[in-house]
């Protein structure tokens, strides 16, 4: 019951956060976008994974990028130009995209805040505009889990308590900022920041 409600809670959000990046950034048929951080896996069945290839309008003009194989994403999306890379080391030169996308990517980068900033630095090398999200540190509820103020405890209890594999190190409005190389708008949308840049 519990993931269902999470669920239905993310793709709401999750279809909030692209028609501000539509609304905020403007692309058109022909503006090409990166999206680091996808998954191996198709949307939808309960899934809101992959949501913006998805649902965004051009789909051809997207290249995402995934840490992992990416035979599913790529079955489900074939429309999409799929590449498997670390984002911390992107194989694209600088300013190969207009825009760039990562949606609750980098509070999962490992290495500290030293490899998200490495993860955010790479975003913006390669696109000339970006729109990053992530999960709001000073919000009261986990929105993996939706359990109350389970993200506030230090790392080891964090890491007992919430059912993850991989990292979590959430990040407030500051910290969130400080990792972009130029000065960005950080949107507070209560569960969520947003930031967009440069500003």
């Amino acid at each position: 019951m519990l993931r269902r409600v999470a669920s239905q809670v993310s793709l709401r959000s999750r279809e909030r956060k692209l028609r501000l990046f539509l609304d905020l950034l403007a692309p058109g048929p022909e503006t090409t976008v990166v999206d680091v951080g996808v998954t191996d896996a198709p949307f939808g069945a309960g899934s809101s994974d992959n949501f913006f290839e998805a649902m965004y309008p051009w789909p051809d003009r997207i290249t995402a990028v995934g840490n992992t194989e990416l035979d599913r994403f790529t079955a489900a999306f074939p429309r999409v130009h799929a590449v498997r890379a670390d984002g911390r080391d992107l194989p694209f030169r600088d300013g190969t995209f207009d825009l760039g996308f990562s949606n609750a990517v980098v509070e999962h980068v490992a290495g500290g805040r030293d490899g998200q900033r490495r993860f955010v630095h790479e975003l913006c090398r390669v696109a000339r505009r970006v729109f990053v999200t992530t999960p709001n540190r000073w919000f009261p509820l986990e929105v993996h889990t939706l359990l109350p103020l389970v993200h506030w405890l230090p790392e080891s209890a964090r890491e007992r308590v919430i059912p993850f594999d991989d990292v979590l190190d959430p990040l407030g409005p500051k910290a969130f900022a400080s990792l972009f190389p130029y000065e960005v708008r950080v949107l507070n949308r209560g569960m969520t920041l947003v930031a967009v840049g440069p500003a």
